[in-house]
């Protein structure tokens, strides 16, 4: 049996860091939006092995791919010894703040639950997933959520504008662990309200807010020319995604983003330019 299956990148509209836990990691804040930027996978039950193939150079096939190490997961837990094959095919940008290789792992989680007759609940795959990553949870929902605690309780969240998006990607690589270690000031409270948010959820001068971006945008200077540029294109904000290096800026309408994705593509010329929009409704994921 072969089930293929899409997973979107995602963009976080704000990101809070609480404190940080005595076991090192930090307690978060973050709305987070699945954007129409997609991986696409074939999930193949084997006779044996598990095995990935992708034609993306910086795409690992071995057990390091969180891919291959949501099968493994999947396989342990359903004690289950036959083999699986994962095609995969690449478009979110690797290392970008996007969350690719999170959402790779909730997709092969999904998909073989699938293969192998839903032997788990989403609460089952839940867990499997949060021991992968604390986001990758989020990405078995595929819709927008307020995710908290290390970033691992996802609540979902609705009636959030399908915003028009333009994101720019330089060809930086951002190390998340290194962004948190070097990270020196917490907020020990969220100041962001969901209720506050879905009243006025265009006054995203009040909400787009990251605290990662004070150590990854000192270090990347580039990073700030692009925001810059985005505001004078005429975006009601701009931000970095997760620890980077990708910078999104947010439009009115969808005829905007195309135009300005287009100037940036010759504007940031070397970088990855995506004009798109956060998918607010249940997505359609196997096809």
């Amino acid at each position: 049996m072969s089930i293929r299956i899409s997973t979107p990148a995602k963009i976080n509209l704000w990101l809070e860091i609480i404190g940080k836990r005595k076991d090192g990691y930090h307690e978060v804040s973050s709305l987070m939006l699945p954007i129409a930027v997609y991986d696409h996978l074939q999930v193949e039950r084997m006779p044996e092995r598990l095995s990935l193939s992708c034609e993306h150079p910086q795409v690992p096939t071995d057990g390091s791919n969180l891919a291959c190490r949501a099968a493994q997961i999947f396989l342990k837990t359903a004690e289950i010894t036959s083999g699986i094959h994962i095609q995969l095919e690449k478009n979110i940008p690797v290392g970008a703040g996007l969350g690719g290789g999170s959402a790779d792992a909730a997709a092969v989680l999904l998909a073989m639950n699938q293969v192998f007759e839903e032997r788990f609940s989403m609460l089952q795959l839940s867990h499997m997933a949060q021991k992968l990553g604390a986001d990758v949870p989020f990405f078995l929902f595929k819709r927008p959520a307020l995710a908290t605690g290390i970033g691992e309780k996802i609540h979902p969240v609705e009636a959030v504008p399908q915003y028009p998006l333009v994101l720019v990607k330089p060809p930086l690589a951002v190390s998340t662990g290194w962004v948190y270690q070097s990270l020196k000031l917490t907020r020990g409270v969220s100041r962001i309200k969901i209720a506050t948010f879905l009243a006025h959820p265009w006054q995203l001068h009040d909400f787009m807010e990251n605290d990662l971006e004070s150590v990854t945008l000192s270090e990347y200077p580039l990073l700030i020319k692009i925001k810059q540029w985005m505001m004078a294109q005429g975006a009601v904000g701009a931000l970095m995604s997760g620890s980077g290096p990708t910078i999104f800026g947010v439009f009115a309408e969808m005829g905007q983003a195309e135009r300005v994705g287009q100037l940036a593509k010759q504007v940031w010329d070397g970088c990855w330019v995506a004009a798109t929009k956060a998918q607010t409704d249940p997505i359609a994921i196997f096809g």
